[in-house]
């Protein structure tokens, strides 16, 4: 089914890479600063991936995450989507959250909480994603895969670090 670009949906594409990339901003500007501190201080386990490889994973996964959001804006504007939506914003808060949490507070068991609602909320914005738009729900799928990772990663940095 081939999209009609007009200046609305250009616009509106725009303003949700700018939404999710400035909620990025925010989590990388507690992130930032700790990668090459208190991050290298802690025991970390052996399948802990290199420090290059978060910053190219986590540009693809917000990328895939506003164009998700925008196939689900377009037709109906935030009216017509509310509920998935609204889903979509707690899962972005709580993505931010997690990185204040974990680099900024260094408080890995909260942040582990908080990841765990994180990969409740993207499941569930997965099923309401798919139901209004194939694409658009399949576009969270690498999402979920990573903070389900990340997830296990989280728990594991808990348990060494206590």
């Amino acid at each position: 089914m081939p999209m009609n670009l007009d200046r609305r949906a250009i616009l509106g594409l725009l303003a949700w890479l700018v939404l999710v990339f400035a909620a990025a901003w925010i989590g990388s500007s507690a992130t930032m600063p700790e990668i090459k501190g208190w991050y290298t201080t802690i025991q970390k386990p052996p399948f802990n991936p290199p420090d290059w490889i978060f910053g190219p994973v986590w540009t693809t996964l917000f990328a895939l995450m506003a164009i998700s959001a925008w196939i689900i804006w377009r037709p109906a504007g935030f009216r017509g989507a509310a509920v998935p939506l609204a889903v979509f914003f707690l899962q972005l808060a709580l993505n931010t959250l997690w990185s204040i949490l974990f680099f900024g507070q260094h408080a890995i068991g909260a942040a582990f909480v908080d990841i765990v609602l994180l990969w409740v909320a993207i499941a569930l914005l997965i099923v309401l994603f798919y139901r209004r738009h194939r694409l658009a729900g399949l576009l969270q799928v690498p999402y979920l895969a990573w903070v389900s990772f990340a997830s296990v990663l989280n728990y594991e940095i808990w348990r060494l670090n206590g």
